[in-house]
């Protein structure tokens, strides 16, 4: 069983250097200044062309005392079920950046998050991975 383990692991592990490489490359071709919508648009493309699944928008309803409420809760991009994606077009990101992706983590029970502020010279520097 722990093996099963350490390949589903390496498996999201695997999906999420992907997703880091395909931000790096829509990022050194585009640069900052875009629309949040076209690095997502970018995005999409750049993991469907690498076999990997994405949901665009994808909502997400809060449970609150067994009652599901349609809030307009977003995920950005779902990552093969198992990675939260935040993009952001920021001066640079900041605490309510990472709630909002913490709560979507929680929301959605995704363990692995990505937030990325493509508004960045280099965008390492807007790159924050969030694990719960």
């Amino acid at each position: 069983m722990n093996t099963k383990i350490n390949t589903i692991a390496n498996d999201i592990e695997s999906v999420y250097k992907q997703l880091l490489n395909a931000s790096f490359e829509i990022h050194k071709s585009l640069g900052p200044g875009l629309l949040e919508n076209a690095y997502e648009e970018c995005l999409v493309y750049e993991l469907k062309n690498r076999g990997i699944k994405v949901e665009r928008q994808k909502g997400l309803p809060l449970i609150y005392k067994d009652v599901q409420l349609e809030t307009g809760y977003r995920i950005d991009l779902l990552v093969e079920d198992e990675i939260v994606v935040e993009l952001k077009v920021c001066e640079s990101l900041t605490d309510v950046h990472l709630a909002q992706i913490l709560t979507y983590m929680k929301l959605s029970e995704c363990k692995l998050g990505l937030l990325i502020n493509f508004n960045v010279k280099y965008l390492k520097q807007g790159i924050k991975r969030v694990i719960l």
